[in-house]
């Protein structure tokens, strides 16, 4: 195997780590603001995702200089042309992470309220950012022959990248509100699972769509088996959630997204940026990468780090495995 072709294959392995891991904590900030009915509640909430938040966030740092280092040409284009999604993204990421550290350095309520806005904003924006923006990779942008993004911000609110950000947004909440369901007890569990079941409902219509549309659009038989497999997976999710089956129920839509971000990737490749001026004047892996030795010195680093870095992971899910509930709350905690 070619080392770009490789290298696009690790890349597309973080981003599918990147959205299924911080998919769901985007969904559990989006639903501090949903049905966590007091501040015991939302602290319950906020700290069934409070031990494993920033470590999900690496995948993403990961990605990005993975990209930067194999695929430069595909780093700037994708950066210089979706600056202000990609910029609002940052801020966002940037405003919630603020947020969990501070909501707690004061007992006042009002200010406890206002930083839990800015974890349900901070939430929200990338959730739907995320699938705008990988919806116009695959789809393709308008790029020149020099391989500059040439089009406007206007370019990349066309409906297929819509109803992907729609697909991102309402999937991250489902996938949220089963990790809640296998994290907590009582209440707010039982919660969890309603609000699971009913937006599960919205969610799979739209994440059907956009997988006939990616298939009919720019899919072979791989990306239609990948789609088809990946909706079977969240049918199941809801199933489970149905004979309240935490675990399995969470692993579904956990599958589910990953089977769609890689099904992006594979109706992408051989292309890592798509123009919609003429095909010739799109990316590919070979025409985007940075030379052989800088990808042999990166696979070398990636077979020594990587298994390092999802080891201590798995490691930290395990240790704070443990359901939680408003009695472990403290009144007097922050």
């Amino acid at each position: 195997m070619e080392l770009t072709t490789l290298w696009f294959i690790f890349i597309a392995f973080l981003f599918v780590g990147y959205f299924v891991l911080e998919g769901f904590d985007f969904g559990v900030g989006m639903l501090v603001g949903i049905f966590a009915k007091n501040d015991k509640e939302r602290r319950v909430l906020i700290n069934t995702i409070g031990p494993v938040w920033d470590g999900n966030e690496v995948w993403l740092i990961v990605a990005g200089g993975a990209m930067f280092a194999a695929f430069p040409e595909w780093y700037a284009t994708l950066f210089s042309g979706f600056y202000l999604p990609l910029f609002l993204i940052l801020i966002a990421l940037i405003v919630r992470g603020v947020a969990f550290e501070y909501r707690g350095t004061r007992d006042e309520q009002q200010w406890k309220d206002r930083w839990d806005w800015m974890i349900i904003i901070g939430s929200f924006v990338p959730a739907l950012l995320w699938g705008v923006a990988f919806a116009n990779i695959v789809r393709g942008v308008p790029i020149d022959a020099s391989g500059e993004y040439v089009g406007g911000f206007f370019n990349l609110l066309n409906p297929y990248a819509l109803l992907g950000g729609l697909v991102t947004l309402s999937v991250f909440l489902v996938h949220g509100a089963l990790f809640v369901a296998l994290k907590t007890a009582g209440d707010i569990r039982e919660r969890a699972h309603v609000f699971a079941q009913r937006c599960g409902l919205v969610a799979g219509v739209l994440a059907v769509a956009f997988i006939v549309w990616t298939g009919l659009s720019h899919g072979d038989a791989v990306v239609w088996v990948i789609g088809v497999l990946g909706a079977a997976a969240f049918v199941a999710a809801m199933l489970a959630s149905y004979a309240q089956r935490d675990g399995w129920a969470f692993t579904g839509t956990f599958l589910a997204i990953g089977l769609v971000v890689t099904m992006l990737f594979v109706a992408l490749f051989p292309e890592v940026m798509p123009s919609t001026v003429d095909p010739a004047y799109g990316l590919t892996v070979e025409g985007a990468s940075s030379t052989p030795y800088t990808l042999k010195i990166m696979t070398w680093s990636a077979v020594v780090f990587l298994p390092i870095v999802i080891g201590y992971q798995i490691w930290s899910y395990w240790v704070f495995r443990k359901r939680i509930s408003t009695e472990n709350m403290p009144a007097d905690a922050h």
